[in-house]
């Protein structure tokens, strides 16, 4: 078989596909398109509506009660410091396009991974989906989604959405399949229903991993910030994008540091929260 000949053709198959899915599936992603697009925006107004020192005292107190002070009083100042540089309208453009991905994984994720992590068959079928998923180098996603729904806050949804989605799957199903068999034997043993099983004896010991998808999830999604910048995403990843077309170095570096303030303080509130859940585990 000549190699060229076959790549062609396998080129052409793949245009022809996608473009027969554009024109047929149209009223699907517009209508994708339309409720992706919705969601980013409520999310967005419910973060930029505060000033943004409200914004930032609400964390401040949410990092006091779940890390210490110290965290506290330097996320403030971190928040504070975004607004002062002139990046808060990105900054919160970007936190709201991370939480809603991340929002919306979880919610596929955590159910496929408790299904995944009680059917050993369904987990052997879903396990080589999730490593193609990861594998793949995040920016080919964006190209079947701008195809798809075009450019905009919808397509760096998606595209944010299928990078986030495997930690928190595969770190849900390892924490249910790892429920101490003599715990379940003793449920057994005491005449619990699957649902009793589930939510009082399985779920509470997974949780430490569940907890742990979800920040795992959140680092993921970030990761995308810089890449999605490319199809108008808006945020710090297109002023990224924009800085470097423009050999714009110091708006690179503050949007850079911007969202290296972001990405520290999520993570931590998240670790945070997997440590709490640990010790309620033990």
């Amino acid at each position: 078989m000549n190699t060229p000949d076959f790549s062609s053709q396998f080129d052409e198959a793949v245009d022809a596909g996608l473009g027969w899915l554009a024109d047929h599936g149209d009223f699907l992603f517009s209508a994708a398109n339309d409720a992706l697009s919705g969601l980013y925006k409520a999310v967005l107004w419910c973060l930029a509506f505060p000033p943004y020192y409200v914004v930032a005292l609400i964390i401040a107190v949410l990092g006091w009660k779940m890390v210490g002070t110290r965290f506290a009083i330097i996320a403030a100042l971190a928040l504070v410091f975004c607004a002062l540089i002139g990046l808060w309208p990105e900054t919160v453009s970007t936190l709201a396009l991370v939480l809603t991905a991340t929002l919306l994984a979880l919610v596929v994720a955590i159910p496929l991974g408790v299904i995944a992590g009680l059917t050993p068959a369904f987990d052997r079928v879903v396990d080589p989906c999730l490593d193609l998923v990861q594998t793949m180098p995040p920016y080919i996603y964006l190209l079947p989604a701008i195809a798809l729904l075009g450019y905009g806050p919808a397509t760096a949804l998606l595209a944010t959405f299928i990078v986030a989605l495997p930690p928190a799957l595969r770190l849900t199903s390892l924490g249910i399949r790892m429920t101490p068999k003599a715990f379940i034997e003793l449920g057994d043993a005491s005449g619990v229903t699957g649902l009793q099983m589930f939510f009082k004896i399985r779920l509470p010991f997974a949780m430490p991993s569940i907890m742990a998808g979800v920040n795992q999830s959140l680092m993921m999604a970030f990761g995308m910030v810089v890449i999605a910048g490319i199809v108008g995403s808006g945020g710090l990843g297109e002023s990224i994008y924009g800085a470097v077309r423009t050999l714009d170095i110091a708006k690179s570096i503050n949007a850079a540091m911007a969202i290296v303030i972001l990405t520290m303080i999520l993570d931590r509130l998240a670790q945070s929260a997997v440590r709490s859940r640990t010790g309620e585990a033990q």
